[in-house]
């Protein structure tokens, strides 16, 4: 039987008195959903990499309490390779895809891109943390349905420069997929870390394919065909844990 699996924050564990609380959602969805009850035994994992069996204990409006038992691994392991998934905003249900599917696929974290041929433009701060809600919360579910101990994390939107220029992907193979002016897919030794950069369904703008190329990125074209932005990033992380990762 597939596993009934819930998360809590790693804040929620408390390993003095064996125990984990599960908060609103995860608690309603315990009770009204799945009608478990005291006594049924669950999973449950922090979003770190964490997974645990545990017995519910208690069952609330707005939480429920478990005994929280033996460390397990998680239902699947996470891919070798660290994978930041770079996108170009796209309009409502096409990031929200993205977000799912590359969750799916094992990356470690989704980054909004703000580029000149962006499909959308975010009004204001709030309007950028409403959306990063959104994705992170997508991208909780599909960590669970995929079996993975591990959330990606969703950051904020960044600016193309801010991006290319972040030293923080300084050891990383940097990868820039575009329609024209790239080499083939490059096979390197184990990367470790990638970061994969795909643009929004208008492509890449002259300037930007060659601010990519002086802040030392490679730029990447996928064979003849033009794909939509959300099937480009889709694609791009399936072919990246193909090559270096888990997906054999």
């Amino acid at each position: 039987m597939a596993r009934r699996r819930f998360f809590a924050t790693p804040s929620a564990f408390n390993f003095d008195h064996q125990s984990v609380t599960l908060a609103s959602e995860e608690a309603r969805h315990l009770r009204d959903v799945l009608r478990l009850a005291k006594g049924d035994e669950v999973y449950v994992f922090d979003g770190t990499g964490r997974e645990f069996h545990c017995v519910v204990s208690r069952t609330e409006r707005d939480f429920a309490e478990l005994d929280l038992g033996n460390e397990v691994e998680p239902a699947r392991p996470e891919s070798p390779i660290n994978l930041t998934l770079a996108v170009a905003l796209l309009k409502g249900e096409k990031f929200d895809l993205v977000v799912q599917k590359a969750t799916e696929l094992g990356v470690t974290q989704v980054v909004p891109v703000v580029t000149r041929f962006a499909d959308i433009r975010l009004r204001d701060e709030s309007d950028a943390k409403k959306r990063v809600v959104r994705w992170q919360r997508i991208a909780l579910e599909a960590a669970k349905q995929s079996g993975r101990a591990v959330v990606p994390v969703v950051s904020k939107p960044l600016l193309l420069k801010s991006l290319l220029t972040n030293p923080e992907n300084g050891g990383s193979l940097r990868l820039m997929f575009a329609e024209r002016g790239g080499e083939s897919f490059p096979r390197v030794p184990q990367p470790g870390r990638v970061t994969a950069l795909v643009g929004s369904e208008g492509g890449w703008a002259d300037e930007e394919i060659g601010y990519a190329h002086g802040a030392g990125w490679r730029v990447i074209t996928l064979g003849g065909r033009t794909l939509r932005a959300e099937t480009a990033a889709i694609t791009v992380s399936a072919l990246i844990q193909h090559v270096y990762g888990d997906l054999k």
